[in-house]
């Protein structure tokens, strides 16, 4: 052997100790924690001006429709930015990424808190968009890699969960914070959150590049797999979102519940996330593409049912739920899925998905706004619905028209 290639081995196998190497178990946990109290946070940043329209509209004198505005501007910020903002941080290490990206969560939410203008609390959502777009893109490879590839869909299904438990709980707290103490308290308290994560991650979290970390690379390469997997859980979203964005309508005016009881409602679906997002979970190492169609099959049901039986409450509580169980699954599996077929590195993967994911949710709001006038809220479901009938058949042609003798863990 020569010496150039007892160099490149050598370099080769340190490389492979780097890949290998794994802080104490309890400085993996914390970091696991710390990761998911960020998705939470983050999570209750992007809903909870929807708890707080009427609050901040009186407060800084501007319509309802422009403060909602600050989620459609959240949600195509994170769509057009999750891409680029990966790509020009690809070869930091992660810890300084992270840390940098929860202080930008830090010091947005605490000039939102001090918004006197309506301009300077959107810019500072904007900045909030920024850093969760390059959250979901960095913040995957970095937990599973933490830990041994057989329990990863058990990481993702934890940090999943902890994304769920906004809507749950999150908005929910954050909506009655604000009716005690006004609209800023609520955001306030998102930078005590965020600062939290920032400081346990900025001790705890070791520094390595981004190449050489155990997660950096899906276990199986798969460029087509990839490609179903993104138009999947796009056509899943936009059909999810063309519905879901009008679902307070289809409740009072379609199925006939009181406001009070559409409130009720509101937080049964965010359990029906909850509990949705636990099980797929536990299921996701063992059946990851199983539990991918499964989701995706459960909110054509849902979505469906809705719109054909939803003017029986009891039937429209029903199907609420199965919607409600299958939202959070599907952007879950897809994560995962990024994690095994991603064709090159994983955090571009992870950063497509959720970008595609955000357009989805754009244009389905879009879409349903259109439907809306002529057909009303029944009609937003059929749309929603037959939308994601069409990731089924996307997700079904790629099993059945898979190339002979591959398979994909993804």
């Amino acid at each position: 052997m020569n010496d150039a290639a007892e160099q490149a081995q050598g370099a080769n196998s340190g490389r492979a100790r780097k890949v290998t190497t794994r802080p104490p178990a309890w400085h993996r946990a914390a970091v696991l924690v710390a990761l998911m109290l960020a998705a939470f946070t983050l999570n209750t940043a992007e809903n909870l001006p929807i708890g707080l329209l009427e609050l901040i509209s009186e407060s800084l004198q501007v319509s309802v429709s422009a403060v909602g505005l600050l989620v459609t501007g959240y949600g195509v910020t994170v769509a057009v930015a999750s891409i680029p903002l990966a790509h020009v941080v690809r070869t930091v290490p992660r810890r300084h990424v992270l840390t940098g990206l929860l202080a930008a969560l830090v010091v947005s939410s605490l000039v939102a808190a001090l918004a006197t203008s309506y301009g300077v609390l959107l810019f500072a959502r904007l900045l909030t968009a920024l850093a969760q777009a390059l959250f979901w893109a960095v913040m995957g490879p970095v937990a599973v890699g933490l830990f041994a590839p057989g329990i990863r869909g058990r990481v993702v299904g934890a940090l999943s969960v902890a994304g769920s438990l906004a809507l749950v709980l999150g908005v929910p707290a954050g909506t009655w914070l604000g009716r005690q103490s006004g609209w800023q308290a609520p955001i306030a308290s998102l930078a005590a959150l965020g600062l939290v994560s920032l400081v346990t991650i900025a001790v705890l979290l070791p520094t390595s590049r981004p190449e050489e970390e155990a997660a950096a690379y899906g276990t199986s390469p798969d460029v087509r797999r990839f490609g179903i997997v993104l138009a999947a859980g796009t056509l899943s979203s936009a059909g999810a979102f063309a519905g879901y964005t009008y679902i307070v309508t289809f409740l009072g005016d379609v199925a006939g519940f009181s406001a009070s009881a559409v409130s009720a409602l509101l937080v049964a679906f965010g359990v029906a996330c909850l509990a949705g997002v636990t099980v797929t979970g536990a299921l996701l190492d063992r059946f990851p593409q199983a539990t991918l169609t499964t989701a995706v099959a459960t909110q054509a049901v849902g979505m469906l049912g809705l719109y054909a039986a939803g003017s029986d409450r009891v039937a429209a509580v029903v199907f609420l739920a199965l919607m409600g169980s299958a939202l959070g699954p599907v952007f879950m599996t897809t994560q995962n899925a990024m994690l095994h077929c991603a064709p090159g590195r994983t955090d571009i993967a992870l950063a497509a998905n959720s970008g595609s994911y955000n357009a989805g949710i754009a244009a389905g709001a879009a879409l349903g706004g259109l439907v809306l006038p002529p057909a009303g809220a029944r009609g937003t479901f059929l749309l929603g619905g037959l939308l994601t009938l069409g990731a089924c058949a996307v997700l079904l042609a790629g099993r059945l028209l898979r190339p002979s003798g591959s398979e994909s863990t993804g």
